[in-house]
C-alpha cells in the first residue's frame, strides 16, 4: 500500500493518505491574537482546505480531537462555531482535551482523519 504525503517538511506532512484514508496534522488558526470564536472558525476554514487538497470534505471525518488550552473557558465558545461547521447527521468520533499547546496565544488545536471521498 502506498503513502502519499502532500504538504511536506523535513518535520512534518500537512496531509498523510494511506489505504483511502487522510490523516492531517493539528491545525491552528492564523490570527493568534484573536478570541476563540475566530480561532476556531480560521482553524475550521484550514481544515477544508487540506481535506478538498487530499480530494474529500468534511462530510467524511471519521475522528476529530480537539486540544483547547483552557477547556473551562474555551469549550462553549469552540463548541458554537463547531455545531455551525459541522454538517447535520456527519458527526466523527470526536475527543475534546485540555493541553499545554506548542504557543501560548494558540486556544485550540484540532486533529484530523478523514475518509476519501
Amino acid at each position: 500500500m502506498s503513502i502519499q504525503r502532500q504538504l511536506t517538511n523535513e518535520r512534518m506532512s500537512q496531509i498523510v493518505v494511506h489505504n483511502s484514508t487522510v490523516y492531517l496534522a493539528g491545525q491552528v488558526g492564523d490570527d493568534m491574537s484573536a478570541g476563540i470564536e475566530q480561532q476556531t472558525r480560521e482553524t475550521l476554514a484550514n481544515i477544508e482546505r487540506l481535506l478538498d487538497l487530499a480530494g474529500t470534505d468534511k462530510s467524511r471525518l471519521l475522528s476529530v480531537t480537539i486540544y483547547l488550552k483552557d477547556i473551562d473557558a474555551h469549550f462553549e465558545g469552540m463548541n458554537s462555531v463547531w455545531d455551525q461547521w459541522l454538517p447535520k447527521g456527519v458527526a466523527p468520533a470526536r475527543a475534546t482535551v485540555e493541553s499545554k499547546l506548542c504557543e501560548p496565544q494558540i486556544l485550540v488545536e484540532l486533529s484530523v482523519v478523514a475518509a476519501l471521498s
